[in-house]
């Protein structure tokens, strides 16, 4: 008899717990991290000024609890948060192809024509070298690290540059590169030149052209 009520009062235990069980997975979605450039904080609750609990990039997978007033409470791995919920899409983001990419950062850098030098610069108010192809390149969906010696680590190195591909520049051959340009083709090249501001220069350019290390397909 003993052993009858334990049996049903474990079956009574599993009927109660399973349906909350299933409530609960009902009532998340899954989401996916949409953000053009850069990460997506999570927030430890949902204000600005909250702290950061982590960072995530796009398409991510996360698990939305709830959204309310422009926040989304999310889970993605072992880390819970609030996210801005204007940042999270239905879908995955489509990758954009490496010759659409490198296309539209060319016309966002020509754009630029004319935007005068400015150390440090990073905006059309002004921009430095690897301001320029960071922001041209950001713009068109592809993160780039800050200074033209970093994205000097990324991509692939290639003995031709091709339209779109990133041409470094240094003192000598064995140095950092300093700066930093866009081929555009036709032997032409854009950038953000201490002279010049945002400007075409020739590759064969007598100055440039001694400086020239490497390019960088990315």
């Amino acid at each position: 008899m003993k052993k009858i009520i334990a049996f049903l009062s474990l079956v009574l235990m599993i009927s109660s717990v399973t349906p909350l069980a299933t409530e609960a997975a009902a009532s998340t979605t899954t989401k996916y991290v949409n953000v053009s450039s850069g990460t997506l904080n999570v927030r430890k609750s949902a204000t600005i000024n909250s702290s950061i609990v982590t960072k995530l990039s796009k398409n991510t997978s996360v698990s939305v609890y709830s959204t309310s007033n422009g926040w989304s409470k999310i889970k993605a791995g072992s880390k819970t948060g609030y996210v801005n919920a204007k940042y999270l899409a239905s879908k995955k983001a489509a990758a954009p192809s490496p010759a659409s990419y490198r296309t539209k950062a060319i016309s966002v850098a020509k754009s630029e024509l004319g935007t005068p030098y400015r150390w440090g610069g990073i905006s059309p108010s002004g921009f430095d070298c690897s301001g320029l192809v960071k922001y041209s390149f950001g713009k068109a969906g592809k993160a780039l690290p800050r200074t033209a010696a970093e994205m000097y680590t990324k991509g692939t190195r290639v003995s031709t540059p091709a339209t779109g591909d990133l041409m470094f520049f240094a003192p000598n051959k064995a140095s950092r590169p300093t700066h930093v340009s866009i081929y555009v083709g036709g032997g032409n090249m854009i950038h953000a030149a201490s002279s010049n501001g945002v400007s075409y220069s020739k590759t064969s350019n007598t100055y440039w052209k001694p400086k020239f290390i490497g390019a960088k397909r990315i």
